[in-house]
């Protein structure tokens, strides 16, 4: 299942991603993991939840955002969430190649039946309207 979490900056959505990730943690039965380009939520995202920064990993792009994620999944069977912060940041602005990710995230999704969560800082109107089944905009 995929989950675009839609919203201009300061709307909160960074605030509603850690506490989906506190959930995520108190319910699974695997691993949760978050990710974030800088390392801003060290003190904010519990502990039994694995923090990812994507600097860490000189991650740009979708292609290669997706090979990262694709190799989190294949990694760790038991991965059951997956929480981003700052999609547009680590892929690019360019929302047809955001669109044609999301795609694969979701097909990724199914096969390893793993929760993603992607916060986008934007207007919900430049968000192309195959997304709209998955978008929840603040």
């Amino acid at each position: 299942m995929v989950t675009l979490i839609i919203g201009k900056k300061g709307t909160g959505k960074t605030k509603k991603l850690i506490n989906l990730a506190a959930e995520a943690v108190a319910a699974s039965k695997g691993n949760v993991v978050v990710i974030e380009k800088g390392a801003k939520l060290t003190y904010d995202v519990s502990h039994k939840a694995r923090l990812i920064d994507t600097e860490q990993y000189g991650i740009t792009g979708y292609d290669a955002f997706f090979g990262f994620l694709s190799g989190l999944c294949a990694g760790n069977y038991d991965v059951t969430d997956v929480l981003v912060d700052s999609t547009l940041k680590i892929g690019g602005q360019d929302f047809t190649a955001f669109a044609q990710f999301i795609e694969k995230i979701n097909a990724l999704a199914t096969k390893t039946e793993t929760k993603f969560t992607f916060l986008v800082s934007a207007d919900e109107k430049e968000i192309p309207a195959s997304l709209d089944a998955v978008t929840v905009k603040l």
